[in-house]
């Protein structure tokens, strides 16, 4: 099939590149031209936030599968609906699991879980995003599919609030925050896994008209997440547990992602996902991931990068809350 990859070089999509590759897709990547092409793919120079921009870069081709992993906001699925009716047979949509309902009424979460988070902008972008492809499809045909993704990783992207700057402090012999009080329940999925359901649902006529999320189906603590990164390390963390909305109102930037997503014990039901793609089920449990993440970052200095501004923030909130 012939796919376009809107994006295709980041920490989700460059695992569903290189797979879609190697399953033998002839696969397009759109995106600024910023990174170097994975090999056996083709690139087309577009700015995925600027409609002209895509349809110069497509200009009359057409796909078998559209997926768009660089898409936030409603215009632009506005804009996609347009510019690729008629001319793929199959719309991929990159939503967040984020999207469902803040705080969880009840969990397992499913795709009919209420779509609805009054924290974070950019989770309400999403639902925004949903219901007019929803609608699209409903009255026009559109042929969406809408992926919810919950805090998929890869070996460069460390799933803790912070970054490496976190995982020097341990090294470093310093303590690091933790959330709340460490106990919620999280999902990481590994992007690798991740890319084996969503390559899966290239071309399956049972996915059109469908919301589905992709997740691991491991359950861990924030605790435990510390713990195992801190392993893959070699060291043992010392946690400082600090309330969601004092973490939120002395680093600003956190607070939407953190209050609106991370504080909020989730578990999912992958069920449907499993259903769409016969023999699917992500076999990356964290403990191998963290040791991935550790060593790709220790392979390269120019990767452990220090946000001095973030680690003097830690310091200060554990002075203030850590008693």
């Amino acid at each position: 099939m012939r796919i376009l990859i809107i994006g295709g070089t980041g920490n989700i999509s460059s695992h569903v590149t290189a797979l879609a590759v190697e399953k033998g897709h002839d696969v397009v990547l759109l995106n600024r031209g910023n990174r170097p092409l994975p090999e056996g793919t083709r690139g087309l120079i577009g700015d995925a936030g600027d409609a002209a921009s895509i349809e110069a870069a497509v200009g009359d081709e057409t796909f078998d599968v559209v997926a768009n992993f660089r898409s936030f906001s409603r215009q632009q699925v506005t804009d996609d609906i347009r510019i690729f009716g008629g001319r793929t047979k199959q719309y991929l949509y990159i939503s967040s699991a984020s999207a469902y309902q803040k705080p969880i009424s009840h969990t397992p979460i499913t795709e009919s879980t209420p779509l609805h988070n009054p924290f974070w902008q950019y989770s309400r972008d999403k639902i925004a995003s949903e219901e007019l492809l929803v609608k699209a499809y409903r009255e026009s045909g559109f042929p969406m599919t809408i992926v919810r993704p919950s805090h998929t990783y890869g070996e460069s992207l460390i799933p803790l609030e912070g970054g490496w700057t976190a995982l020097q402090r341990m090294l470093d012999g310093k303590p690091v925050v933790v959330h709340g009080d460490g106990t919620s329940w999280w999902t990481l999925t590994h992007s690798r896994d991740f890319a084996k359901a969503f390559v899966g649902l290239f071309g399956n006529p049972h996915a059109l008209g469908q919301a589905v999320h992709i997740t691991s189906d491991e359950s861990l603590t924030w605790d435990d997440i510390t713990h195992l990164l801190a392993r893959a390390l070699g060291v043992e963390p010392q946690i400082v547990h600090v309330a969601s909305d004092a973490i939120a109102r002395e680093i600003p930037e956190m607070g939407p992602g953190l209050v609106g997503d991370k504080a909020h014990s989730v578990q999912f039901d992958n069920t449907k996902i499993k259903a769409l793609v016969p023999g699917w089920v992500a076999t990356t449990p964290f403990h191998e991931g963290a040791q991935e993440i550790v060593e790709w970052f220790l392979a390269d200095p120019a990767r452990r990068t220090v946000n001095a501004d973030l680690d003097a923030a830690f310091d200060r909130i554990i002075a203030k809350y850590g008693a």
